[in-house]
């Protein structure tokens, strides 16, 4: 009897932990390669949020009057973000039809889907101070929207990383320039890497490195059959596709 339950537990456990080993799925920009959505737009996190991602992922600029805006091009219909007004862009049309939305409305959306967890990309700017500046208004409408605990904030600038950490001490924060080896990103005190396939199918051992320090790993962006085949036996912790249900019956083989 001693021996049938201790198998019994090993196979549990077993069990346990390879389901905790799948990757969690990521829709690049939102499920925007879905009928009727297009990216950033709110559209795009809800098709996400209906297909059941774990995530979906968004970009955020601050304009030239210092307001919150989500898209994900620097220059949009020969409009630049860093050096437009709110008002300018938030009139700019998306191919299905929505206008680019304001960050606070993008958070009104996601604080009424409650099962999708928001990944927000602050992006760079020109300007280290108006990076801090983004940083903290970033930050201010999340807990405006009691949306802190559901946000994992990522960014190419190593600057904007580390105002986000002084900011909100214990946050999920990723960087994502891949320029950086793992141990360099645990002495930061992020939480992980977040980089793209030709970076880490360049450095594959950065992902076993990474666990070691207990770091998370996200990849970037996994379309191919192949490559999220590869990044799935690699265990990685996140994948971030612009395919997400192919991605998910890939996963349930």
């Amino acid at each position: 009897m001693t021996k049938k339950l201790i198998l019994a537990a090993s196979l549990v456990l077993a069990g346990g932990a390879a389901s905790a080993a799948q990757p969690k799925v990521i829709a690049h920009r939102g499920y925007w390669t879905a009928p009727g959505s297009a990216e950033n737009s709110l559209a795009s996190f809800t098709r996400a949020d209906a297909v059941g991602c774990f995530g979906s992922e968004i970009d955020v600029w601050l304009t030239s009057d210092d307001r919150l805006v989500v898209n994900h091009d620097r220059v949009y219909k020969g409009t630049d973000m860093e050096k437009s007004t709110f008002e300018t862009i938030t009139a700019i049309e998306l191919p299905n039809g929505e206008t680019i939305p304001s960050l606070d409305t993008y958070l009104r959306l996601v604080r009424s889907k409650h099962s999708t967890r928001l990944i927000l990309e602050m992006k760079s700017l020109t300007d280290l101070n108006r990076e801090d500046l983004a940083a903290r208004k970033i930050v201010e409408a999340l807990r405006a929207h009691d949306l802190l605990d559901r946000t994992d904030i990522i960014a190419f600038s190593i600057n904007a990383c580390l105002a986000f950490r002084k900011l909100l001490p214990g946050a999920n924060i990723y960087y994502l320039n891949g320029d950086l080896p793992p141990k360099s990103i645990k002495k930061l005190g992020l939480k992980g890497i977040d980089y793209s396939v030709r970076v880490l199918r360049r450095h594959p051992e950065w992902i076993d490195q990474a666990h070691e320090l207990g770091l998370e790993v996200n990849v970037w962006t996994v379309d191919s059959d192949e490559d999220m085949r590869f990044f799935i036996e690699r265990g990685v912790d996140y994948i971030t596709t612009n395919y997400p249900e192919k991605l998910q019956a890939m996963l349930r083989e």
